[in-house]
């Protein structure tokens, strides 16, 4: 049997570029009828190539690869034909590239609908009509301000990381809202906004730190751009992927590199003395990896259980043993490129090949509006996902964003952990242990991605602890974990084990690297998939060796695993029982990171980082302003993505000479110009105060903005308007503003309801209120350490 779960819903398509494109790609792929409007010259990306490869007979890769199993139509969404297949759609997707669609207007006289719109800064908020890029989305959102060499310039993440990040949240926003619209009939306009998305997903919540630190922003002192080490070091044959997230992980590390004399250097074992010997540590470590060739330090810290991979490119990554094994890369019929399958199976099955993208207005005339009957809501409005039970046994980042997520939503969401083995994220929290005495629950990280759950302790090492787990599983809708594939096969919490005890339970696996393959028992982390997908390859300068992106493989990972587990639920509803879901971490990176397979394959172009600099803007960087000082440059964000934004900067300058040379008024005149036109910039910025400036480029419609400071991006302008951040009281760090979700439904005020749990705060709650436990068995289940609510040994 297919993966067809969505084989009812129909969805238009109005959006232009990736996010909304891989948004209704995500639904295409498990069967959704997607029909694409677009006007009378197309969609850009169809003849679009980031490497310039020339595309003309034929639509590009990046088109093809999203487009795949689409339907396309010419024309307005006014038009009378066209205008009637919007109307009978479930989900309208909309990114203002049709300014004659009101998404609001929509809803209001299609009230059983949906309408997603997904823009830069989100329709609501002073600056909801903002120019902006992708550069400067991520100067906004705080995470180029991080990123980066102490006393360098910092730079951005590659690849365009903020559209297919954003895609993957908002296909998880809309499916959740159009399933509950379908079966109630309560519509919803959802609004998205990518600098939320990239807020959450790559600035590791250093506001909520400095918070809990309680450091107010005018004693945080300059932004401090770094980088993790080890991380990405240079090998004999190429380049290695390191991560050490752990005290344990960098002191195996240190056996890998065969310095266990560095052990009791506490310095190095803190990230931040690494940062203030680095020079010193890049050589220690350096004078080792550069004997060793990259398959042979993968073996050894492998060996070690250090997270560890090559840092591969868009032509090397097809090659890779466990993605070669496991079938993930495909090529398209009669297309002549390789692309990366959905990242997730259902039942073991991998999904159908999909039919080819529609040529352009393909399907004018031949799609009908369907009979069918929206139910009248007669019951009142609740969150989509209300009613629906999730026993979470995730830890660190990604497993928990995609529960997080589907909590805000409406579900109940257990949180499952034990005394010896807290969830590793809380270990974050040492960095607090001088402030409070239960540090465990001051890690930023898990305070956020945890909130709107409860938390309960069991130690399924105990076959009491496991019967327990058993007992709650046969309530449960679904189980979501994401252990190495050991670990709960060890624990004896398998398939067969759950479908005996709750036929109906959906369980959602979420391993590294899959369930089969050579790699299946590795470990991995964000940083890891990074450095495997190719994120990795396009991020950083180009006189630098490639540099990790810092976060955003850990929520992709979660939101491609909580939109599984939405179609899920509609193949249980299909096929009368659970089903079984394995969605992998790498191969949501490696979705994200198409596009540089397409290009390799399409035409034999390989991508390549090139620091703030991409193939859609010139000139395109940061630069310094007056207000600078040596050590805490106040930079500029700018970019000039088409031939009027040009003309409006040069004029702004007060049209110099040598920015009224004709071979500056194309994009590619400015392109082969960039480093010429980046000095002139650089004087032209270094004499003017950076919020003058912005607003001045803001003004004449130039895409620009500031690096912000990460440590005080709760004060955002636009995201104190739309009330993107909410602080739940949490026992132990009080009142911190949190992130909530980048999207607000019009039918929902506020998103965190409850702040994270503390260790075991439900205990007695879920053992008694749920499970019927008396006080005596759960004071002997307390006695055993089946249950607590601290750390062991602490």
């Amino acid at each position: 049997m297919s993966i067809r779960g969505l084989k009812d819903l129909r969805i238009v398509d109005l959006t232009a570029g990736i996010a909304g494109a891989y948004c209704t790609k995500l639904m295409a792929d498990a069967g959704a009828e997607v029909v694409k409007v677009e006007p009378a010259d197309g969609d850009p990306l169809r003849k679009w190539s980031s490497t310039g490869a020339p595309v003309q007979d034929e639509d590009s890769a990046l088109f093809r690869f999203l487009h795949f199993s689409k339907r396309s139509l010419v024309g307005d969404p006014n038009d009378s034909a066209i205008a009637a297949i919007v109307d009978d759609a479930d989900l309208v997707v909309e990114n203002a590239a049709f300014p004659s669609f009101d998404p609001q207007e929509h809803v209001r006289r299609q009230p059983q609908s949906v309408v997603l719109s997904i823009t830069p800064y989100g329709r609501s908020g002073p600056w909801s009509d903002r120019p902006t890029s992708e550069l400067v989305l991520q100067a906004e959102c705080g995470s180029i301000g991080s990123r980066g060499l102490p006393g360098q310039e910092p730079f951005m993440a590659g690849g365009r990381i903020t559209e297919w990040v954003g895609g993957t949240f908002a296909a998880v926003a809309a499916l959740a809202a159009t399933r509950y619209a379908r079966r109630t009939g309560h519509g919803e306009w959802i609004d998205f906004s990518l600098l939320e998305t990239m807020t959450i997903a790559t600035n590791n919540y250093m506001s909520a730190l400095f918070q809990m630190l309680q450091a107010p922003p005018d004693l945080h002192g300059p932004i401090m751009p770094t980088v993790e080490t080890p991380s990405i070091e240079p090998s004999r044959d190429g380049f290695v992927g390191f991560c050490t997230n752990t005290r344990q992980q960098f002191s195996d590390f240190l056996l890998c590199i065969e310095r266990p004399d560095l052990q009791e250097d506490e310095e190095l074992a803190q990230v931040i003395g690494r940062l203030m010997r680095l020079g010193e540590w890049e050589e220690i470590v350096h004078a080792w990896t550069q004997q060793h060739s990259t398959a042979e330090i993968v073996e050894r810290a492998s060996a070690f259980r250090i997270p560890v991979a090559p840092v591969l490119d868009g032509d090397r990554v097809r090659n890779h043993e466990q993605l070669r094994e496991r079938g993930v890369y495909r090529r398209a019929p009669n297309a002549g490129f390789e692309y990366p399958r959905p990242p997730y199976r259902i039942d073991g099955e991998k999904p159908a090949a999909p039919s080819p993208a529609p040529r352009l207005g393909e399907h004018n005339g031949r799609i009908e509006t369907r009979a069918c009957q929206r139910p009248t809501p007669n019951e009142p409005r609740t969150l989509p996902l209300q009613g629906l039970r999730i026993i979470d046994c995730t830890n660190w980042w990604a497993g928990p964003s995609a529960t997080h997520l589907l909590a805000c939503l409406g579900a109940e969401v257990i949180h499952i952990e034990s005394t010896q083995k807290p969830d590793g994220m809380r270990m974050i929290g040492g960095m607090l242990s001088g402030m409070h005495d239960d540090w465990w629950e001051c890690s930023q990280f898990f305070v956020h991605a945890n909130s709107n759950k409860r938390g309960l302790t069991l130690h399924l090492s105990d076959e009491r602890g496991l019967d327990l787990i058993k007992r709650l599983l046969k309530e449960a809708d679904a189980l979501v974990e994401n252990y190495t594939p050991r670990v709960l096969d060890g624990f004896g919490l398998t398939w067969d084990v759950l479908q005996a005890e709750n036929p109906d339970c959906i369980m959602v696996r979420m391993p590294a690297f899959g369930l089969d393959g050579p790699w299946r028992d590795n470990t991995g982390f964000a940083q890891t998939m990074e450095q495997l997908s190719g994120l990795a390859w396009l991020t950083g300068h180009r006189d630098d060796h490639p540099r990790i992106q810092r976060g955003p493989c850990d929520p992709l990972a979660g939101m491609h695993a909580a939109f599984a587990l939405l179609v899920a639920l509609e193949e249980r509803a299909a096929r009368g029982r659970g089903v079984h879901v394995e969605c992998t971490m790498v191969e949501g990176a490696l979705n994200a990171a198409a596009e540089q397979v397409l290009e390799f394959t399409a035409y034999g172009n390989l991508m390549q980082r090139n620091g703030n600099r991409s193939a859609i803007a010139a000139p395109q960087g940061l630069y310094p302003c007056r207000d600078s000082e040596p050590g805490n440059e106040l930079w500029l964000a700018l970019a000039i993505e088409t031939d009027a934004q040009w003309s409006a900067l040069v004029e702004l300058l007060g049209s110099p000479t040598w920015a009224r040379e004709p071979s500056l008024n194309t994009a590619s005149g400015r392109h082969a110009q960039h480093d010429r036109i980046d000095d002139q910039l650089r004087s032209f910025c270094a004499t003017r105060e950076r919020i003058q400036l912005i607003d001045q480029l803001i003004g004449a419609g130039i895409p620009a903005g500031a690096v912000t400071d990460p440590r005080s991006i709760h004060r955002h302008p636009q995201m104190v308007a739309r009330g993107f951040f909410e602080a739940p009281q949490h026992p132990v760090v009080g009142a911190i503003e949190l992130p909530t979700v980048p999207f607000r439904y019009a039918s929902v005020q506020h998103w965190l309801r409850a702040p994270a749990p503390t260790l075991g705060q439900h205990n007695r709650e879920i053992l008694q209120g749920t499970l019927g436990l008396s006080d005596d068995e759960i004071e002997s289940l307390t006695t055993a350490g089946i249950v607590g609510q601290r750390p062991a040994g602490l």
